[in-house]
């Protein structure tokens, strides 16, 4: 069977995690690095397709499996709330004091750090990962369109994405995609691009 994009479904969610922890280092696998593998899927991957499961897109093998998944909010703002009311609250006591998970648990703990007053003219945002042997062949292009028209549809009419500096085959490929960057001089170091929700 041929690959296709799909929905979200709550059996994917395994599969979300690892595609999130293999692509987690710059692209590269981050498997090992901290107390669990699940750890950067819990801030990047999961309350996405717990809190917003409709938005969500998944490459699937052709076979039923998730390889690839698109994720992200309509309004960050809200995001952000819902976040801090129910996903702290549900991952709760997850974690211990292993100090491999400080920098990532700080992240976890401060939802609003994602609301960045420059970006607020790109109230919708998201999160990309495929594994490494289902990049390069077109899909990741189809998960963003989808993506794209479903943001549309829903309302949103622009959207924004951080990419570690890097990670530049992301660059590249956001780059094709029309996004561009947007600038943020209170957080010079990091790199945030943008673009329109039209297909």
């Amino acid at each position: 069977m041929q690959p296709e994009i799909r929905a979200y479904r709550p059996t994917d969610l395994d599969a979300v995690y690892d595609i999130c922890v293999r692509t987690a280092d710059a692209g590269g696998d981050a498997r090992g690095q901290n107390s669990s593998d699940r750890l950067i899927g819990d801030i990047f991957a999961a309350p996405y397709v717990v809190l917003e499961p409709a938005t969500a897109r998944i490459l699937d093998d052709g076979q039923g499996n998730a390889v690839g998944y698109i994720v992200g909010t309509t309004d960050t703002a809200e995001f952000v709330r819902r976040y801090r009311a129910e996903w702290l609250p549900a991952t709760a006591g997850r974690y211990g004091s292993d100090p491999r998970d400080d920098s990532w648990l700080e992240l976890h703990h401060h939802p609003e750090r994602m609301l960045v007053p420059e970006l607020a003219g790109y109230p919708a945002h998201l999160h990309i990962d495929l594994l490494p042997e289902w990049q390069g062949r077109g899909m990741g292009r189809g998960l963003m369109w989808s993506f794209l028209d479903g943001l549309r549809k829903a309302g949103a009419q622009r959207v924004h994405l951080g990419v570690a500096p890097a990670n530049t085959a992301a660059r590249a490929f956001y780059d094709r995609l029309g996004f561009e960057p947007i600038p943020v001089p209170s957080q010079p170091e990091a790199l945030y691009l943008g673009r329109d929700t039209a297909v």
